[in-house]
């Protein structure tokens, strides 16, 4: 018996010992791919990583004068005034309503889509298809906003002269609160719905093709060889997609929403991202504006938590 347990020792430092060897014969052997993945690397610790250290400019009332170090450390003081303010309410219900609305329209629009395209029989119609939705992704921000203002115009917009035309009473759609949060999310799915179906169309392509044959001898329709084939075979790609999704549900772009926003509509529009550019930026109120931000963080990185154990739960795809 002491002789296998021995035995089995020697055995266990043997692999041990061998371990590095291999490791450092594995890295001599794939030395080009291992330099590759050092700029990435090098590119998340410098923009990335290394700038948390300002993160420390919420707990203290910074002076860039005095630096990090040499300004005040006030603890929470900054946390506690957002969360005390007039406009904390205002911005967090903003911004949460706007990103579930975005998130429960817009989410599954781009799936349906590279569905249906799938479906299509005729090669060159449906590359048609793919580069006109395509195309407004690539629009810059402020094109797009100006095509919004140029169709809700009260004047000579599109939707006014047809709402004109039947008789019915004519809007200023950009000023009324009541409108601002379905222009910005129907005209994020028109900018962005091409684009997003990208990866599940990449997804489409690789299910096996004798699956579909197979359902076609058992007399499947196309909605049932859709339902039974097609959307389980991308499914973990619909998981991890709506994983990173509610990794940023915290996050809107400012840009559009302050192209968009006005003092009519503020009541609506005005979400974190806004916030923190009018209290940073314009009001330069930096500690202030840092603590606003590293709450929204923390907050996406608690839903980014939640949302990965409950996929990890009822499925067996899951960030990690």
């Amino acid at each position: 018996m002491y002789g296998v347990i021995r035995m089995k020792n020697n055995q266990t430092a043997g692999s041990i010992s061998k371990k590095p060897k291999l490791q450092l014969r594995d890295f001599r052997k794939s030395w080009d791919l291992y330099l590759m993945m050092l700029l990435p690397i090098l590119w998340y610790v410098i923009f990335i990583y290394a700038p948390m250290y300002g993160i420390q400019i919420a707990f203290r009332d910074y002076m860039p004068s005095k630096g990090f170090l040499g300004s005040t450390f006030v603890g929470l003081k900054h946390f506690r005034r957002f969360f005390n303010s007039y406009y904390f309410v205002r911005v967090l219900k903003n911004t949460l309503g706007i990103n579930f609305y975005s998130l429960l329209v817009g989410f599954p629009i781009p799936i349906i889509f590279a569905l249906l395209l799938n479906e299509l029989k005729s090669v060159r119609y449906k590359k048609l298809v793919q580069n006109i939705t395509y195309l407004p992704h690539f629009l810059s921000t402020v094109v797009i906003v100006s095509i919004i203002n140029m169709i809700l115009a009260v004047d000579y917009g599109v939707v006014n002269t047809v709402l004109k035309a039947l008789g019915r009473e004519q809007y200023n759609f950009m000023i009324v609160p009541a409108f601002f949060k379905h222009i910005f999310v129907w005209s994020g799915i028109w900018e962005n719905m091409g684009w997003d179906a990208i990866i599940y169309i990449a997804a489409l392509a690789g299910v096996d093709l004798s699956l579909y044959e197979a359902a076609t001898i058992d007399g499947a329709s196309r909605w049932q060889k859709i339902r039974y084939i097609s959307v389980p075979c991308i499914m973990p790609t619909i998981i991890i997609m709506l994983l990173l999704r509610t990794g940023h549900i915290m996050n809107i772009g400012y840009e559009k929403v302050l192209l968009m926003q006005n003092s009519l509509n503020m009541e609506s529009s005005d979400v974190i991202s806004t916030f923190v550019y009018r209290s940073g930026i314009l009001g330069a109120e930096y500690s202030f504006a840092s603590a606003v931000g590293f709450f929204n963080s923390v907050c996406n990185f608690f839903l980014l938590l939640v949302a990965n154990r409950t996929a990890r739960k009822l499925s067996e795809t899951s960030l990690w």
